[in-house]
């Protein structure tokens, strides 16, 4: 029985750990060298996400950084499933991902703000918690016209979708914390936000 639980200690901490690693990768950065474009860390916003490589270097490009982005929270999670990982360690493995996009070991512990990689653990974890953030998102960027909003919005009510579909602590929580990180990399937009100066989608930064 002790060798069992040691076994399953190690595995899961492997888990963990192979999930923070995956989501270090940024893609941005890498979908920007492979195509011999500029660092996104140094033009437009500096953030390495597919909005700002779109603003940077096109629909193709960002296309590409979002898929590699969503990935990163997409894999650790079906991973762990995969190998009947308890909700516990399923859940930690999503929050390890988007931990990883945000603070990269791999590039300095400076990464992104996380939208697209919290989609992909929401999907993962279960489809129709992604649906509800996808449809969110759009409702209030269909109304409102501002991309970042409609991520905060979206997250913000994440924890309550969690609770409503899974109805399971370890998620939950997890997803809260999830969305005060990613609320808290957005402090920039919000600050934006409130002086009206936040660009709109299909508006040209100025």
């Amino acid at each position: 029985m002790e060798t069992i639980n040691i076994t399953n200690y190690v595995i899961s901490t492997g888990l963990v750990t192979i999930s923070y690693l995956l989501g270090s990768i940024a893609s941005a950065i890498l979908i920007c060298r492979l195509f011999g474009l500029s660092d996104p860390r140094v033009g437009g916003s500096g953030n390495p996400g597919a909005t700002n490589v779109m603003r940077l270097h096109g629909k193709k490009a960002a296309i590409l950084t979002l898929a590699g982005d969503v990935l990163k929270g997409v894999v650790p999670v079906l991973l762990a499933k995969a190998i009947g990982s308890s909700e516990l360690i399923i859940a930690l493995c999503g929050l390890a991902a988007f931990f990883g996009h945000l603070f990269p070991i791999f590039f300095k512990f400076k990464g992104g703000k996380g939208v697209a990689t919290l989609v992909g653990v929401l999907f993962a974890t279960h489809w129709i918690l992604g649906l509800a953030y996808i449809a969110t998102w759009g409702i209030t960027a269909l109304v409102f016209r501002y991309s970042s909003l409609s991520a905060l919005v979206a997250a913000a009510l994440t924890p309550l979708y969690s609770w409503l579909i899974l109805q399971n602590i370890y998620f939950t929580a997890c997803h809260v914390v999830m969305v005060t990180l990613l609320i808290w990399r957005h402090r920039s937009n919000i600050k934006n936000l409130i002086a009206g100066t936040e660009t709109k989608i299909g508006q040209k930064k100025t």
